[in-house]
This record gives C-alpha cells, structure tokens and sequence, in this order.
C-alpha cells in the first residue's frame, strides 16, 4: 500500500497533529512538497502533501484562505502541512475554518519536525510499496511460469485472477472463451466477444479497456507478431497496481508462448506433414505411419476426409484467408483434443487431413458458412475414407471442389455428389447451350403451328418408349405419335433407337427445364 495521510500521522518521528479532514486521512500520498506561493497550484501534479510555514500567505484573511483551500483542492492536493512555531505561533483560525469548510486535511508540523524528515517518510513509504510490488510481481511471474510449465494455460488464467483478486480470461483467435477463472465469470467473458474480435482487427500488440468503474476490463492481445493469435481480458474493480500489473504482463509472456509456436517449429510440422501426406496419397500409409511417429495420433488409423481449398478466383477481401482457414481448423483440433493434418500446397491450395466426424470437419462448415463470402474461399470435401484409400479422397475433394466452384457455393462435399441426383451438374452454361442447340430445330418446328414435338418427345421419353401410355398421357393416338416421333428423327436426322440419342434427348429436356413444361 502506498503511504497515506494516516499513516503519516501515525509516525511516532513526525508528531504530526490532525486539525481538519479527520475523515479524509486514509488518502494515499504522492508526494511531499513544500512551497510558500501564495499560489502553488501550477507546480501541482495531484495527490500531494503540501508542506508551507504561510512566509507569503495573508493567513488570517478568511477569504482569501478559502480561495487558496479551494484552488489547492481543485489542483487535487491531498492534505496540507503547516508548520508552527516559525512564521505563526500556531495555525491562524482563518486557515483552520477554510480548511474545515472543504474538509481539507490540514496537519500540524511541530518546529522540532522539519519538512525534510516528512518528505522523507513519503520517499521511503514509496520506495517500499514499490519494492514489495516489485518482489509480488516477481513472485507472481514464478508462479505463473511454474502453472506454465506444469499444468498449461488454464493454470495461468487461474493464477493470474488470483493475483489481481478479480477474473482472467483466454480468448482464441475467434474470439471464443478458451480458459476462464473463476468459472462465475464465464458469462461476463463471453459478452467480451465482439470486442476481442475488434482487437483481433488491429496490429499486434493491441490492448483496450473496457467496462465501468465497478467492472473494469482490460484487454490485451497475445502473439508475437503483427498478427494477434489471442487475447487476454483481466477484470477488476479497479485499475491495476504495480504488482498486478507485474503479474499480467507475466501472463501475457507466458501465454503468448503456449498459444504460438515458433515459427521454425512450425515450418518443420509443416514439413513432416507434407511428406505424410505425399506417402499417403501414393499407396504407402505404413510408411506413412512411420515417419508421423505419434505426432498425428491415430489419425492415420481411423475413418478420416480429405480437404481441399482455394480462393474462388481474384483478389479476396479477407486477409491470408487460407492461413486464417488452417489456424480455425487447428484450434478446433486442439480444443476437442483431436489431431489434424494441414498442409499449405505450392499451387495455393491448402489440404487438410481430419477424423471424420469430428470438430475439425463441423469447424470447417461453420467457417464456410460465415467467412466465406468474405474470404472468398471454395472448399471440397471427401467422403469417408481409410489410409489405403486416401488417393480416393484427394481425388473427391478436387472433384467437390470444382463443382463448388461451378455452383458458386463455399462448400461441397464429394457424398452430396455420389448420393445426389446428377440433374444439379446440368446447371453448366456450356450444358445448356449444348440443350439448346439440340431442341432448336424442334422448338422452331412447334413454334409454326404443325405439331407438338417437344412435348410428345418428353412424354415418350418419360414412358420409356411406350407408345399406347405416352399416347393416353397427350390425349392423341398411337398413330399420331409414331408420326411425330419419326418428323423429331427426320429433323434432328438421329435415330430413336439409339439409346445415347434418347440419353442426350432426356439430358437435353432437364437441362432446359422442358421436362416438367
């Protein structure tokens, strides 16, 4: 605790003697400094001990006491100290009721006590309280590097809310709650989020504060680089002292290094997983197995999906979208404890190796569902798939990548292709203009009035070559439309009883939306 007017007071040396402010002596002093201005307030900074023997003041003047009271009190002196027995027997009553009225604390200095020995009480009170802040900070950096060390994150979050005698958060580059203490504060941290997310927007390092008088959050991006890769919040009722700040700055340290890795470690997974990937996708995942060793898990062992993404074509909006992709993937590994296989591809691509099922794969439709249009990403993914069918899936996720490029959609997994209806892919451009040209020659045909081919084509086409059935459903005869079934041969110049003609013909219709006409 820094010093205070009472503690002052209280020092046996000084004999100092409390004659107004009685109510206000548990004020902490700044400082102690002496002056006989007449008007010392330019030179006051706040929370001083004003020392004075009145050598300038007309002190017996009540007015002009409290104009000076009252300019002392605005500058935010803390409490005056007048020394009797040198210009004044003792303080004039002029000083002592102005002092009174605005419950300054005025203290009385015996002539025996000189000022120097009260502005030395003051240096030593201070130097103290900052070395027992110094030696709490240090404590407080031990003990959060051995929480560290020994039990992760969460033990930081813990020991640091514990050393500024509040709460302490961890927020992921999401903005999610990774680590909260105490656990009453889960749902306070959690309305944090859209101001991590703000913090999240600026270069690092970035900090803010947020919150009232009585629930004072400060905030605090981690990571070493530009790019913030968390955050901190640390709320208390009031600002931090010395040793609380100690401790946070600790925790920052600390949790900076456990959520980012070095980048060399990095650069050397990312290479280890390229090459399991490379002995995946070529037949070898017994080699595989081998070189991944138990960084992967049981990855390699179980059911898992192959992904595959690109930027969907020109500049995207988002920044390093396929980097911030892999690092929303890789922090819903770690936070349901799976492993997870990303490896950034020279072609600009980004692959990724997940269990199927798991938080990884959910975590990737949800990013598609909410960044996509702003990162400009396309994704494919794979069916389920085991080790020795992993160049399968490479291949369905190139392929559900493509159509989600096609479709202009985020997101395509390779089972919506295999258990879909093949309809959706006539969508293509080229497609249609391929329909088109085809039933032109028809479509003209019917447009002068001689016929109906394009619906007696359909309805044959849809009874499968049934003449009496097509024949019921157009409300003609069987006659009739073996006639215009030979006019659709003669203009088109193919035959009917060529089963690629009647595939092309029915693709034809659907792809125009002339089989439901």
């Amino acid at each position: 605790m820094p010093p205070t007017l009472a503690s002052l007071v209280q020092h046996s040396a000084l004999k100092l003697i409390v004659r107004a402010g009685e109510d206000r002596l548990d004020t902490p002093v700044r400082w102690a400094h002496v002056s006989e201005l007449a008007d010392p307030v330019p030179y006051m900074e706040g929370g001083e001990l004003l020392l004075t023997t009145a050598l300038t003041l007309d002190a017996e003047d009540l007015e002009a006491m409290r104009r000076y009271v009252r300019r002392l009190l605005g500058a935010g002196v803390v409490g005056l100290g007048f020394a009797v027995g040198v210009n004044y027997e003792e303080i004039p009553s002029a000083l002592l009721d102005a002092a009174r009225e605005e419950h300054l604390p005025l203290l009385e200095v015996p002539r025996r006590t000189p000022f120097l020995a009260i502005s030395k009480a003051v240096s030593a009170a201070i130097s103290a309280d900052q070395y027992r802040a110094v030696t709490a900070g240090f404590e407080a950096q031990r003990e959060l590097t051995r929480a560290a060390l020994a039990e992760g994150p969460e033990a930081v979050v813990a020991r640091l809310a514990a050393h500024v005698d509040g709460w302490a958060a961890l927020y992921d580059t999401s903005g999610t709650v990774v680590a909260v203490s105490p656990e009453w504060a889960a749902r306070r941290a959690a309305r944090l989020t859209p101001d991590v997310e703000r913090l999240r927007d600026r270069p690092a390092p970035a900090s803010a504060v947020v919150g009232g008088t009585d629930d004072r959050v400060e905030l605090q991006s981690l990571g070493s680089g530009r790019r913030v890769r968390g955050a901190l919040a640390v709320g208390t009722g009031a600002p931090l002292g010395t040793a609380e700040r100690y401790a946070v700055h600790s925790a920052i340290a600390l949790l900076t290094l456990t959520t980012e890795r070095s980048r060399s470690l990095q650069a050397a997974e990312q290479r280890l997983g390229a090459a399991v990937l490379k002995l995946m996708l070529a037949g070898h995942p017994d080699h595989a197995r081998a070189v991944a060793g138990e960084v992967y898990g049981g990855l390699l062992d179980a059911p898992f999906r192959l992904l595959v993404a690109e930027p969907a074509g020109g500049e995207p909006t988002g920044e390093a979208p396929l980097p911030a992709l892999a690092e929303t993937l890789e922090t819903a590994a770690a936070r349901a404890g799976e492993a997870v296989l990303t490896v950034p591809e020279s072609e600009g691509r980004l692959v990724v190796l997940a269990g199927d099922g798991g938080a990884v794969v959910t975590a990737c439709h949800g990013y598609a569902d909410r960044e996509a249009e702003e990162t400009g990403l396309v994704v494919g993914l794979s069916a389920p798939a085991g080790p020795v069918a992993a160049a399968t899936a490479y291949k369905q996720a190139e392929q559900a990548l493509a159509v989600a490029r096609r479709r202009g959609r985020a997101l395509v997994e390779h089972e919506e292709l295999a258990a879909g209806s093949v309809l959706p892919l006539l969508a293509d451009d080229a497609v249609r203009a391929f329909a088109d040209g085809m039933l032109r020659a028809l479509r003209e045909h019917d447009a002068t009035g001689r016929g109906d081919l394009v619906a007696s084509l359909r309805a044959w086409l849809s009874r499968h070559g049934q003449w009496d059935a097509a024949a019921a459903d157009l409300g003609v005869h069987r006659h009739t439309l073996r006639y215009r079934m030979r006019r659709v041969e003669e203009i088109l110049g193919r035959s009917l009883d060529d089963a690629d003609v009647r595939m092309e013909l029915w693709l034809a219709l659907k792809a125009t939306g002339e089989d439901t006409a």
